[in-house]
């Protein structure tokens, strides 16, 4: 009987892979069925055939993930219980493609107990015609200050799913290389890699961005508390906001451009604050203050206003969630040493900084269960200025 159990639950699961840059269906690609269930075990293989289709068989209704890998990248689908059929685009590779560029980076600072801790997300786009995955040993490069010590590093994919994704060091000190690969948009959505670092401070901190390529917008974010003073070259301008901190902007950002700047005092973000400014609340699944930003169209975890400001784009980005359950399965699952990763076609869930140590995938769930709420409200404060620089443009 319990044998007759398990069978009756198993599915067979109906697969197609497209090859997105050429339109064609992808033959020849490794379909891997992976347990959510059982630390992302290996659970069913199979090889698409010469029209991109596959069969997987699951052993049982819970959920599983597909995963499709195409000239070393890997590309992935949540099956929920109950799924049959499964459709999943993938993309050729190439080391640099044309129609990558960064739309912002977005610096968040605050002091802690003789530190300044600063969130760091670099926001890049892609699209390419046709569209094709840009990756290499050093996709993504950024700079960090030489004294910085890197605390966290994660990636989000178009689909919206965090990846532990520590970047490489690179001579010269301070320089970091990001191997994620940056896959075509899928619609306004884009890559963003994070860094979290903390630098030494005894009340006052000058620092001096080094862009490796254009910026279309970089912003830095201080409390109410602290004192932002740009550099003698660097053209910041004020952007008001109604949140706890100040906001200053620069626009088309060139590699070689002064873009210094001073901080000094002491401050940081309220937590509490920031839920009740931004529509949200510290916790996944809140429900936005009636008349607060982000209780309106685009605020909160809804859509992005419309407007031209590019920073709306990617608004809602920022600001998803699905929950605890969800950031914590998202942030180990797609961890493969050694192995490319590219997320496609999952369910969108807030970006979390990942510790940079290699860990067993617990101890990940856990530091993803415990960061979730951090970044979910540090994030909060970057959409509620978000919202303010799109009513200010």
């Amino acid at each position: 009987m319990l044998a007759a159990g398990i069978g009756a639950s198993a599915r067979t699961i109906h697969g197609v892979v497209t090859n997105g840059t050429n339109g064609k269906m992808s033959a020849g690609d490794k379909v891997t069925l992976l347990s959510l269930a059982a630390a992302l075990d290996e659970v069913g293989h199979a090889t698409t055939d010469a029209k991109g289709q596959f069969t997987l068989t699951t052993p049982d209704e819970a959920p599983f993930l597909i995963r499709v890998e195409h000239q070393k990248g890997a590309y992935f689908k949540n099956v929920p219980p109950g799924t049959t059929e499964a459709a999943i685009t993938v993309f050729d590779v190439a080391a640099k493609v044309e129609g990558v560029s960064t739309e912002a980076d977005v610096l968040r600072i605050e002091s802690d107990n003789g530190q300044l801790k600063v969130t760091e997300n670099y926001f890049v786009k892609n699209v390419s015609s046709p569209p094709r995955t840009q990756s290499s040993e050093h996709t993504y490069e950024v700079v960090l200050p030489p004294d910085a010590t890197l605390d966290g590093a994660a990636t989000v994919g178009p689909s919206g799913v965090p990846t532990a994704a520590t970047p490489d060091p690179v001579p010269p000190k301070g320089h970091y290389a990001f191997t994620f690969p940056i896959r075509p948009n899928e619609g306004e959505n884009g890559t963003r890699f994070q860094l979290t670092y903390h630098v030494p401070y005894s009340g006052s901190y000058k620092f001096s961005p080094k862009l490796m390529q254009d910026t279309d917008n970089v912003a830095v974010m201080v409390p109410k508390g602290m004192t932002f003073e740009p550099g003698p070259n660097a053209m910041y301008q004020p952007v008001p906001d109604n949140v706890a901190g100040q906001t200053y902007l620069t626009r088309n950002a060139k590699p070689g451009q002064p873009l210094e700047f001073t901080v000094s005092g002491t401050g940081s973000f309220p937590r509490e604050t920031q839920a009740d400014t931004t529509g949200g609340a510290g916790a996944a699944g809140a429900q936005p203050t009636q008349g607060a930003p982000g209780s309106g169209p685009g605020g909160g975890l809804g859509n992005p206003i419309d407007t031209p400001d590019p920073l709306s784009k990617y608004k809602w980005w920022i600001l998803g969630g699905l929950g605890l359950a969800l950031i914590a399965a998202a942030a180990f699952l797609l961890r493969k040493p050694g192995g490319t990763v590219v997320v496609a076609e999952a369910q969108p869930v807030a970006a979390v900084a990942l510790p940079v140590a290699t860990a067993p995938k617990g101890q990940l769930l856990l530091e993803a269960l415990k960061e979730e709420l951090f970044a979910i409200e540090s994030e909060k404060v970057a959409g509620g200025s978000f919202r303010q620089l799109s009513m200010w443009s």
